[in-house]
């Protein structure tokens, strides 16, 4: 799936966000950066995805504007993300669970969205983490770039330190108390986060942890 030519600019981004920590939360993107960010979503989208009770999510490859959802509410998803980013470089798994199974209570919630949309808002949360922990790559494909995951890259060599690992735990808290409870059955049925096994769509693209591999 070839991006736009504005994409090129998201690995640059990328790299001016991971910033500082204690700053994670708070950091606002602009409109340039949540659409570079979309973009590199919407390329790694599968054109199937399989939910953990069976049921086939379709997803048209050609109608991209019913499945993305508006610039604002992107920047959420994004920002969310990213903290599961930061969670996964100071080794808080179980943080980036919490934070992203938050996330998708939050828009479930909402009642606004189709199942394609809900998979996009996943995905988009997926390849901001992906992004800001090094595992994205531009590869070039006959004149164009490609976005592909870089399978042997290993997470961005970052440092993290006690004071910035309890910050990033504090954000989180903050993120999941404010966000709706889970349902009395979510131990069986949220949806993991990236690199819990999520689970694996059929088609183009297949999301398998925190890696998505072209098939």
């Amino acid at each position: 799936m070839n991006t736009r030519v504005g994409v090129v600019l998201a690995g640059v981004t990328a790299l001016a966000l991971i910033g500082s920590v204690a700053s994670a939360g708070a950091q606002d993107l602009s409109e340039k950066a949540v659409k570079s960010f979309m973009e590199y979503a919407w390329a790694l989208t599968p054109q199937q995805f399989s939910k953990q009770d069976g049921t086939v999510i379709l997803i048209d490859k050609s109608k991209k504007d019913e499945v993305l959802v508006p610039v604002d509410e992107a920047r959420d998803v994004i920002k969310a993300g990213r903290l599961s980013a930061h969670a996964q470089i100071c080794e808080l798994r179980d943080d980036a669970v919490a934070n992203h199974r938050a996330l998708m209570r939050r828009e479930e919630i909402k009642k606004k969205w189709t199942p394609q949309q809900m998979v996009y808002i996943s995905q988009l949360h997926l390849t901001t983490l992906m992004l800001l922990t090094g595992r994205i790559k531009l590869v070039e494909k006959q004149g164009d770039k490609e976005v592909v995951v870089d399978e042997e890259k290993k997470v961005l060599a970052q440092t993290c330190t006690d004071e910035q690992r309890k910050k990033v735990n504090e954000l989180i808290a903050a993120y999941v108390a404010a966000s709706p409870p889970p349902p009395a059955k979510a131990v069986a049925t949220a949806p993991p986060a990236a690199g819990q096994g999520a689970p694996t769509s059929t088609g183009s693209t297949a999301i398998t942890g925190s890696a998505v591999e072209k098939k």
